[in-house]
């Protein structure tokens, strides 16, 4: 349904994330509409990487003012990706 490369929008990179990649531990930011599965897929075909499990949140949009203008950010899904032991995906590691 899904390129690969759709299915995974950008990696979350901050203090949390980071130290979570120790434990092999990875945050993207993905679709919404993206299943487990196709996240699992995508993470493969993208860094060449067997992805042991998924999890993931969904992040509520918050509401902003900007003088008297009243929005709302868009919200986003957040996917946490455990892989299998030993295996790293060396495009993020290099960025740290």
């Amino acid at each position: 349904m899904f390129d690969a490369h759709q299915v995974i929008v950008a990696p979350i990179v901050t203090e949390k994330s980071s130290g979570l990649r120790s434990r092999s531990v990875y945050v993207f930011r993905v679709l919404k509409e993206a299943t487990k599965t196709q996240i699992m897929e995508a993470v493969k075909k993208c860094f060449g990487v067997t992805a042991q499990s998924v999890n993931t949140t969904k992040v509520r949009g918050k509401t902003r003012q900007l003088g008297r203008s009243i929005g709302r950010t868009s919200g986003w899904k957040k996917a946490y990706v455990m892989l299998k032991k030993g295996q790293k995906i060396k495009e993020l590691e290099a960025g740290a």
